[in-house]
């Protein structure tokens, strides 16, 4: 069947409140509008899977980032401090994604060999090959249920089977809860932590919220020093230690302020930990076990991943969840080189949400993570 073609259509940071020394002293490539024609589409083969979790809903949000409040602050300063956002960050993805409807639209159809470069295409944007080929079982799923005659429509299935598999994997918890909330960003060298603690500082000092920092990466050269800087652009107080000091000192400190003091968030910078020394770990974990003791509620636990690392942000993920409660991910630098399926091979293999996404380096550029935002930034 021949197409019909159609023509297509700074803010003053405010002063920080103090630092308080304890003494030991972030090419579009898809198609127009006009390859939205009628085609033939070829019946495809349709393999059972298991149903998706109940309650699961493809209109609803991952984000549930925070109570309302929160949630409308982060958007907000998105929107007015970065021009940058998701679909800019998944351009390399979309990209590779767009081949195999380049293709149909020059054979007007879609046929078997499209199903196959379809899932070739996701593996090679970092989906992971189980993932992948569970997306496109879902999306033939869709063709045939909806009956779905034009390319755009083909291109929609995709983003439903997209939003589908994240929401199969969880909801992000809420990033307020009872005080202090206590949350701890870790994550390997050089994925953004530090600043990403910022960010998420930022969040609450922005939804009037008091928050403290924890500057616990005390291995690091310049990592205090750097803690200290982003906190003074956020505008909130900072407890830190001498460098090489005892990072699990510097967390108790941290929360016996902020429970003097009626504080809303601690935010604690950790250091860049190789996931693969386990003696770097099992600090982590004591550091932990530290803020439970202290406690009466759990802390939060937010992974930072590099979206360009790919496959290897899943291995990460893996290691540190033996070490801490990983309840959502963070991923930062989507700046057009990431290859973005990351998302979903994490919510696929592991069951971690993804809860925020960095697009820049200003404070308001991490924002929470919308499953419908990125399926349509993926096709």
């Amino acid at each position: 069947m021949v197409f019909k073609r159609k023509k297509a259509g700074k803010e003053e940071p405010e002063a920080p409140e103090e630092i308080i020394d304890s003494g030991v002293i972030e090419a579009s490539g898809e198609e127009t509008a006009e390859e939205s024609a009628r085609f033939a589409v070829e019946k495809p083969h349709i393999e059972k899977e298991e149903p998706l979790p109940e309650g699961s809903d493809s209109n609803s949000s991952l984000v549930s980032a925070g109570a309302e409040s929160l949630r409308e602050t982060a958007k907000a300063e998105l929107n007015s401090s970065s021009p940058k956002g998701l679909k800019a960050g998944l351009a390399l993805s979309r990209k590779v994604l767009s081949r195999p409807f380049a293709k149909a639209a020059v054979k007007k159809a879609i046929d078997p060999s499209f199903w196959a470069e379809a899932e070739e295409a996701l593996i090679a944007a970092d989906a992971g090959v189980d993932c992948s080929a569970v997306i496109v079982q879902k999306a033939k799923e869709i063709v045939i249920e909806e009956g779905v005659k034009s390319l755009e429509g083909v291109r929609e299935a995709f983003r439903k089977a997209v939003v589908e598999t994240i929401l199969s994997s969880g909801t992000p918890p809420s990033l307020e809860g009872p005080k202090p909330r206590v949350i701890f960003v870790v994550g390997v060298n050089g994925v953004g932590k530090t600043t990403t603690c910022a960010k998420i500082g930022y969040i609450f000092k922005s939804a009037g919220k008091r928050v403290i920092f924890a500057a616990a990466d005390t291995f690091r050269a310049a990592g205090i020093e750097q803690m200290e800087m982003w906190a003074a652009r956020v505008g909130a107080p900072v407890v830190r230690h001498k460098a090489g000091g005892d990072p699990a000192a510097v967390v108790y400190d941290c929360i016996e302020r902020a429970l003097a003091k009626d504080i809303d968030a601690v935010v604690v910078d950790t250091a860049g930990r190789l996931h693969t020394k386990k003696n770097l770990m099992e600090e982590l974990s004591k550091i932990w076990r530290v803020a439970e003791k202290k406690l009466t509620h759990s802390p939060l636990g937010i992974l930072v991943i590099d979206a360009t690392t790919g496959q290897n942000g899943v291995n990460q993920a893996r290691i540190f969840s033996q070490a801490l409660k990983v309840d959502m991910i963070a991923l930062t630098k989507m700046d057009g080189t990431a290859k973005g399926g990351v998302v979903l091979a994490i919510g696929k293999e592991l069951k971690i949400p993804v809860g925020f996404v960095g697009v820049g380096e200003g404070l308001g550029d991490l924002r929470p993570f919308d499953p419908v935002e990125y399926a349509k930034a993926l096709f």
